[in-house]
């Protein structure tokens, strides 16, 4: 079975709920994962917007999630438990920032990208920027899955 990520708030090309929005109350949503190939020691999720006006944003990077997860709860990066690594994303924050594409514009994608890795941690600087940790990921990604929603204002 391959690895598949799905969300139970908003399916596959569906709109992400305003809830998960910067101008909602920019909550990380809820996301779950089947599928998990054998050799994977972590995970590494990255959230892409690529109709930018200036090209791909990065809103979120969560990387060194342990192999033996299944899925991350709704606002996983604001939890007082959470142990989990956190790249600064493209507003300059390490944490998830919601969809914000400029009003008036034709709904944008937001790829949540899941992938594999076959190391139990990724070898990154304090304050490394999501690309950066990406970049360092697809070295080690044993399979990838995708998940789209789309968002407008």
């Amino acid at each position: 079975m391959p690895l598949t990520l799905t969300s139970p708030v908003f399916a596959e090309g569906e709109t992400i709920p305003t809830k998960y929005a910067r101008d909602g109350e920019n909550l990380m949503p809820p996301l779950k994962w089947t599928g998990i190939p054998g050799g994977t020691q972590s995970f590494v999720l990255i959230v892409e917007d690529p109709d930018a006006p200036k090209g791909i944003f990065r809103h979120c990077a969560v990387y060194n999630i342990p192999a033996d997860r299944e899925g991350l709860p709704e606002s996983i990066d604001t939890s007082r438990d959470n142990a989990l690594s956190y790249a600064i994303n493209d507003f300059g924050n390490a944490h998830y920032d919601g969809p914000e594409p400029p009003i008036g514009d034709d709904p944008h994608h937001y790829h949540f990208r899941l992938a594999a890795l076959d190391v139990p941690r990724l070898a990154i600087p304090a304050k490394a920027g999501a690309q950066q940790i990406w970049h360092e990921a697809r070295k080690h990604v044993i399979e990838e899955a995708e998940l789209v929603g789309i968002y407008q204002r």
